[in-house]
């Protein structure tokens, strides 16, 4: 059953996804400065797939080798990496980073409309819509209000972003799948970036025919590294290891912590103040994520007296 709380493990991992894939804007943005979005993209899956997959020979482990398996993995790497990988990669060359992480924070709610269509165990209630619909004001807090004054500048960029969030809720709903194969978190992953790379190799050659472009320097190689090693491969290991256990509707609420852990990181690493607007927001999201959890409601309804 997935409709549950999470764990205290699960929900530790959910935050140490939310910093990898919030470091992956920074990683983005650097090397948008030299690299074109596809390149970027199958630069990003590909070295991923490499690393994965030597991981999973060193571990003694097999890729599996039916042909079902396969075609779950060609379907996952397209929803969950060839098709919102490029269309935020690209929307990020449009808009703000800011506005970006408004619209990726939509997620969570495009989640619970797809897993509510499509599956059995993971049914909308009133507690999970009010808590993402609390989240994602909380993330607009954060992020500021300011943001949303360019929304409909650049109407397609922001439309793209908000396709890619589509497309991770299938995916999500989609990736449930592998356990029931009995595929492993680890072998997924691996099997998920290479078929990506498959797919996009091709589009980047005739697209961005990148013979052509010049060698990029040291900080971007260092940002693609970043964005491969960290927000990719490490990330889709934990990644599928929560939606194994978690369901598609838990995973998806990442979304709403990637901006406390990009703001946090910021304010520790780099000495950024912390205004009122980001403890407000953190605020809003806590109790959208409490809304949704549903443990600290059932408490306490538990403790309220009995109407007579």
């Amino acid at each position: 059953m997935t409709q549950r709380p999470m764990t205290p493990l699960e929900w530790t991992m959910l935050l140490v996804l939310s910093v990898l894939w919030g470091g992956s804007f920074f990683f983005s943005g650097v090397a948008l400065a030299a690299l074109p979005p596809v390149t970027l993209v199958v630069l990003r899956v590909g070295l991923a797939a490499l690393l994965l997959n030597l991981v999973v020979v060193a571990s003694g482990a097999r890729m599996p080798r039916d042909r079902r398996v396969w075609v779950a993995f060609l379907g996952m790497g397209l929803l969950n990496n060839a098709v919102p990988f490029c269309l935020i990669v690209w929307g990020q060359t449009h808009i703000a980073s800011g506005l970006a992480a408004i619209l990726n924070a939509t997620t969570p709610l495009s989640g619970v409309v797809v897993a509510h269509c499509l599956t059995r165990d993971e049914r909308m209630t009133g507690n999970r819509l009010a808590g993402v619909l609390v989240g994602l004001a909380g993330v607009v807090v954060m992020v500021g209000p300011s943001v949303l004054a360019g929304v409909g500048a650049a109407l397609p960029a922001q439309l793209a972003v908000l396709a890619a969030t589509v497309s991770y809720a299938f995916a999500g709903v989609f990736g449930r799948r592998f356990r029931r194969m009995g595929v492993a978190p680890l072998a997924t992953a691996a099997g998920q970036v290479t078929a990506s790379t498959l797919m996009l190799v091709p589009v980047a050659l005739l697209v961005d025919r990148p013979w052509t472009l010049p060698v990029p320097g040291l900080p971007v190689w260092g940002a693609v590294a970043g964005l491969a090693i960290l927000s990719t491969a490490l990330a889709y290991v934990l990644y599928f290891r929560i939606l194994a256990t978690a369901g598609a509707t838990n995973l998806l609420l990442v979304t709403f912590l990637i901006p406390v852990s990009a703001i946090l990181l910021g304010t520790l690493g780099l000495g950024e103040r912390l205004d009122p607007r980001h403890y407000l927001g953190m605020a809003l999201i806590g109790c959208g994520l409490a809304a949704i959890d549903g443990r600290l409601l059932a408490r306490v309804r538990r403790r309220s007296p009995r109407s007579s």
